[in-house]
């Protein structure tokens, strides 16, 4: 690099400050701009598997990160008076014990942004409003700040990529519905649930509630299926409404209750599940990370892996490059295009696992899971399956 590279990253959840990490660390001026006022709390617990986990102990966090693992230890599937019909360990959902990890969203978010903080510009509380290339860099004008000129702009801003509508065009062209929809939200741990989670399965739907923070408090979970349904993604209230509509009739398990949850519920997650696929993420000076590149839906539990492994692999080939964008944007797609196409396929699977359509196949799931040798068989190959896919990539040292 001739001078200082000028980069703006759009999005402060976890591609984004991972970015920023190795661009600053590669000798980039690194500016993140997040349309939140302040980092999102809230949210799920995702899973660091495979080549992600490298990439942790690379970026010197390893130990951090583990640290604050959930340690969960149980599924338990209930019946509509609250009776076990089934367990599962968490072990066996593709998380093989020792080696992979889970840990809550905003737990991993304040981790990579302590990391980062001292080091890299933050603007909080704006977003880009327009993305305009010239011969000599990229004019970005925004909500509220001056308009500023980058060398480079990346999206690391999620599903509904500002980023990449801006550059790409309307979301609807990449975006595949998996024909569901998923809302997470805080409430007290009033079942004193240890470490396990709990699901009530009906055709169609899914009511859920686990335990998080040392079993300190609890997260309740609402999943079904649906056609594309519309609706605010800034109104919050209109949201729990749709969900409230959705389950408001039905009265087995903890239902009712943890739909009263859900209207106070301060930190609140609910979004279609769906994928990204893109025939290319770049576009002159501009380019997409993570979940706006490659969202492999957030059951796939492979999203964080893949944010952590292409900030990682795209910062790396800009630096191997000089900053040519030309050459380093084509050979981050090289890179991670198969890697990618693996864990979208993992997402796929697992996004039938989570809703069953018929009583048949709820009662069909309840009777295998009480034949320990059959789950044990069947979860070896997923978990298999799934650490294949985690690691289908070698990373370069660069």
């Amino acid at each position: 690099m001739k001078q200082t590279m000028r980069v703006l990253i759009s999005g402060a959840s976890i591609a984004g400050p991972a970015l920023a990490h190795w661009l600053q660390s590669f000798g980039f001026d690194v500016t993140v701009i997040e349309r939140a006022p302040t980092l999102r709390s809230g949210g799920y617990g995702v899973d660091i598997r495979g080549a992600a986990v490298s990439v942790l102990k690379r970026m010197g966090i390893l130990e951090q990160v583990r640290a604050a693992d959930t340690r969960m230890n149980g599924v338990y599937f209930v019946n509509k008076k609250g009776k076990i019909q089934g367990q599962i360990s968490e072990a066996s959902l593709g998380n093989q014990e020792g080696l992979d990890i889970e840990i809550l969203r905003e737990d991993l978010s304040n981790i990579l942004y302590d990391l980062t903080k001292d080091r890299v510009e933050y603007i909080w509380g704006d977003s880009i409003t327009s993305i305009h290339e010239t011969k000599t860099g990229v004019e970005v004008q925004f909500t509220y700040g001056k308009p500023q000129t980058f060398d480079l702009i990346i999206g690391a801003d999620g599903l509904h990529s500002n980023v990449r509508t801006l550059t790409f065009g309307d979301e609807e062209q990449f975006k595949r519905t998996l024909g569901c929809y998923i809302s997470i939200f805080n409430l007290n741990n009033y079942l004193n649930l240890d470490h396990c989670q709990m699901l009530y399965t009906i055709p169609g739907k899914t009511v859920g509630m686990y335990s998080a923070r040392d079993n300190t408090e609890a997260k309740g979970m609402f999943l079904f299926q649906s056609e594309t349904l519309k609706y605010d993604r800034y109104n919050l209230e209109e949201q729990k409404n749709l969900i409230n509509v959705t389950f408001e009739e039905i009265t087995g398990w903890e239902t009712s209750r943890l739909l009263k949850n859900l209207k106070e519920a301060t930190d609140f997650y609910f979004d279609e599940i769906c994928q990204i696929h893109m025939p290319t993420w770049s576009k002159g000076r501009v380019t997409l990370v993570g979940d706006a590149a490659y969202c492999p839906s957030p059951l796939s539990g492979q999203g964080t892996s893949l944010a952590l492994v292409g900030a990682y692999v795209l910062a790396g080939e800009l630096k191997a490059t000089y900053g040519d964008y030309t050459k380093s944007f084509v050979s981050y797609e090289q890179e991670m295009r198969n890697f990618v196409e693996k864990n979208q396929k993992i997402g796929l699977l697992t996004a039938g696992g989570m809703i069953e359509k018929s009583n048949f196949k709820i009662l069909l799931r309840n009777l295998m899971i009480r034949f320990p040798i059959i789950m044990s068989v069947m979860f070896k190959m997923i978990t298999k399956m799934i650490a294949k896919a985690a690691n289908e990539i070698e990373l370069k040292d660069y």
